[in-house]
């Protein structure tokens, strides 16, 4: 489960991506600190999204659902690295090849709760799945063009959506 270890520990950055200090993850939330993360869209030939629910042992939304997995990269990882580290923990994708769904760089989403640098993949994949790490209770696929209805009448994670959305919809219309 993602209960927080109290010695986790997450690079701080500034906003050109520098690393400033490093802190332990209960003080980065705590004090809304930039941070380093990481956000997998996985998708498969019929051109539908894994969209997963959180576990309740998140420590932050709980239980809300998102069309990405990720999440804090480690002090001094790549988000390259990061990224193939967190497909492998929470789908059970071990040497996934990633393609960048972003520019190359990482991108800000600040917010009362959250304060990151976010780098964008995407997985082509159409599983199975194997929830390793215990942060995603269930999971089904949902065709790309019924994503932004349902993140209108669901709670979908914030930093997700304004990362991913726009990119996602325009990519497969």
């Amino acid at each position: 489960m993602d209960p927080i270890e109290p010695t986790e520990l997450v690079d701080i950055v500034d906003e050109n991506d520098n690393i400033l200090c490093t802190v332990t993850r209960v003080e980065m939330r705590r004090e809304v600190l930039r941070h380093r993360a990481v956000f997998i869209v996985v998708i498969d030939e019929s051109e539908r999204v894994l969209v997963h629910r959180r576990s309740q042992a998140k420590d932050i939304w709980p239980g809300w659902l998102d069309f990405a997995v990720g999440g804090v990269l480690q002090p001094g990882e790549s988000y390259e690295a990061g990224a193939l580290r967190e497909v492998a923990e929470e789908i059970g994708i071990d040497g996934a090849e990633l393609t960048t769904f972003d520019d190359g760089k990482a991108h800000p989403y600040d917010d009362d709760e959250v304060s990151l640098l976010g780098r964008c993949f995407l997985l082509n994949h159409p599983g199975p799945f194997t929830f390793r790490d215990g942060e995603v209770s269930e999971a089904w696929w949902v065709p790309i063009r019924g994503l932004e209805e349902l993140t209108r009448t669901e709670p979908f994670l914030p930093d997700s959506t304004a990362l991913l959305l726009d990119r996602l919809l325009s990519r497969h219309i």
